[in-house]
């Protein structure tokens, strides 16, 4: 078996909210618009689809979408920019040696930015 790639896909509440907070303010690129889903790539591997067809919802713990990027303060200072103030700075965390922050997408989705710190 020869995989290719991979694509998680998400409920979308609104696809056009959705779009501004992957594409145009955490600069993911589109990868595909199929018109009721649509799909970004997440360069370094895979790719996160969402879909106004399919029930939006996060459940107690999770999903949770981590993108990994070594420049967490950046993607901080970014979303503050664009008026989205996450609830906490970035900060390690020595228990899973990371360095992270967390933010809701528009669909409610929990999205943690982090880096690895070992």
């Amino acid at each position: 078996m020869t995989w290719q790639g991979l694509v998680a896909f998400y409920g979308a509440r609104d696809l056009d909210a959705t779009h501004l907070f992957y594409n145009e303010i955490l600069e993911l690129p589109l990868f595909k618009d199929q018109g009721l889903c649509r799909i970004y790539l997440v360069p370094g591997g895979g790719h996160l689809g969402f879909c106004s067809h399919m029930s939006a919802g996060q459940g107690e713990r999770g999903p949770i979408i981590t993108l990994l990027t070594q420049d967490v303060d950046k993607v901080y200072q970014r979303l503050v920019e664009a008026g989205i103030t996450p609830p906490h700075q970035p900060q390690k965390n020595p228990r899973f040696k990371i360095y992270h922050f967390f933010i809701q997408d528009p669909n409610g989705y929990l999205v943690e930015v982090q880096r690895f710190l070992d």
